[in-house]
C-alpha cells in the first residue's frame, strides 16, 4: 500500500546500491506510486525496507512477480534483466533497465530525458538507462551539438568505486586502513571481480573498468563510445574514451575534449550554451577556484560542468570538466525521470 492513485511499480534489485537510490528518488520526487513491490535475488529476499514510512518485505523475483505491475525499475545485473525483462513485458510491464543488457539493442530506446526524451515513444516494452559515465557526458554535449555540431569527442573518466557496487566500496575502505597501518592491501575485487588479476585501489589510479576487448579498449570504454553515438543519433561521430577507477566512493569525474563543426564560440559563449541544457549546473570560476568536484555532487541529481576553455592550438577545440553522482543522475535519478517521461507522454496504460 502507498497512495490511492498512481501507478504500480516494481523495483528489481531493491537491496543494491542503485535500488536503494531508486527508492530514495521515488520519495524525493513524490512519484505517484499506488502499489510498490520490492524484488531481489533469493539471497536478499526477506529483508525489510521502509518506503514512505511503511515497511516492505523484499520478495524473490519471479516472472509472476510482475503480474499487475505497470512500471518495472530494473537494477539487478544484465543476466537477470535478460531473464526477467521479457517476462515482465509479457505481463504488461514497461521495463526501465539499468544494466547493459539491452542498451545497444536496436529495438530498445537508450534514453537521457534531457537529451532524447522523444525516443521513449518508440519503446516496445523495454527502455534502457545508459551507462552512468555516458549519461553525464551526453547531458553536457547535447546543447553544444544542437548549437554548433560536433566533429569529435575524447573523454577520460575518473570513476568512483561505488560504480562497482558495495563490495568494491568496502574493499577500498579496508585497503585504505591496511595501507595506513603498514599492512598489505590484499585486493580481491577491483578492477573487475571476475578477472584473473586484482589490484590495489587505495591511494591508486587503475586504468581498467570492466574487461578488455580484442581492440584494446575495455567494455566500459566501448559502452561510452557506442552509447554516445546512439543517444545523440550521430553514428559517424568520432568518440574515444579512457576509463580510470579512482579511490573515490561516489561521484564520477570526466575530462572532455570536443571539436565543434561550425561558428567556433568563445569560451564564455560555450559556457552559456552548456548551461542552457536541462539538469546542468555550471561551476566555472577559476579566479575563485570554483569548479565541480565529486565530493560536492553526492546525493544531487545535477550534472556539474566547469573548467570550460578553448584549446590552445585548435580554434574549434574545447575542454571541460564534468562531474555527477553516479548513483543518482548516473543511475537511479535518470531511471525515475524516464518513468516520469512515460507518464507525461501518456504512454502508460
Amino acid at each position: 500500500m502507498t497512495g490511492e492513485t498512481g501507478y504500480s511499480v516494481a523495483v528489481l534489485g531493491a537491496t543494491g546500491a542503485v535500488g536503494e537510490q531508486i527508492l530514495r528518488t521515488l520519495e524525493m520526487k513524490d512519484f505517484p506510486v499506488k502499489e510498490l513491490k520490492l524484488l531481489s535475488s533469493p539471497r536478499s529476499a526477506g529483508k525489510k525496507i521502509t518506503f514512505r514510512g511503511e515497511e516492505y518485505i523484499v520478495e524473490e523475483a519471479k516472472p509472476e512477480s510482475f503480474d499487475g505491475i505497470q512500471i518495472g525499475l530494473f537494477s539487478a545485473g544484465g543476466s537477470i534483466s535478460k531473464e526477467l525483462a521479457p517476462e515482465a513485458v509479457k505481463r504488461g510491464t514497461i521495463v526501465i533497465d539499468n544494466t547493459s543488457a539491452y542498451r545497444m539493442d536496436e529495438e530498445v530506446p537508450l534514453v537521457v530525458p534531457e537529451v532524447n526524451e522523444e525516443d521513449i515513444k518508440d519503446h516496445k516494452g523495454i527502455i534502457s538507462n545508459p551507462n552512468c559515465s555516458t549519461i553525464q557526458m551526453v547531458a553536457a554535449l547535447e546543447p553544444v551539438r544542437s548549437a554548433y555540431g560536433l566533429k569529435k569527442v575524447i573523454v577520460s573518466t575518473y570513476q568512483a568505486v561505488s560504480g562497482a557496487g558495495y563490495e568494491a566500496v568496502d574493499e577500498m575502505k579496508e585497503q585504505s586502513r591496511n595501507v595506513l597501518d603498514g599492512k598489505p592491501a590484499e585486493p580481491e575485487v577491483l578492477p573487475v571481480s571476475g578477472d584473473e588479476k586484482h589490484y590495489q585501489i587505495a591511494f591508486n589510479a587503475v586504468p581498467q573498468i570492466d574487461k578488455f576487448q580484442d581492440n584494446g579498449y575495455t567494455f566500459e570504454e566501448m559502452k561510452m563510445i557506442n552509447e554516445t553515438k546512439k543517444i545523440l543519433h550521430e553514428n559517424d561521430l568520432p568518440v574515444a574514451a579512457t576509463c580510470v577507477r579512482l579511490p573515490v566512493e561516489t561521484g564520477h569525474s570526466e575530462s572532455v575534449y570536443i571539436e565543434v563543426e561550425h561558428d567556433a564560440p568563445t569560451a564564455s559563449e560555450l559556457r552559456e550554451t552548456i548551461g542552457s541544457g536541462g539538469g546542468i549546473t555550471i561551476q566555472d570560476n577559476p579566479s575563485e577556484q570554483e569548479y565541480p568536484m565529486a565530493v560536492n555532487s553526492v546525493g544531487l541529481p545535477d550534472v556539474f560542468v566547469g573548467r570550460i576553455r578553448r584549446d590552445l592550438d585548435f580554434e574549434n577545440g574545447y575542454h571541460f570538466w564534468v562531474v555527477s553522482d553516479n548513483l543518482m543522475k548516473g543511475a537511479a535519478y535518470n531511471s525515475v525521470q524516464i518513468a516520469e517521461s512515460l507518464i507525461n507522454q501518456e504512454l502508460i496504460k
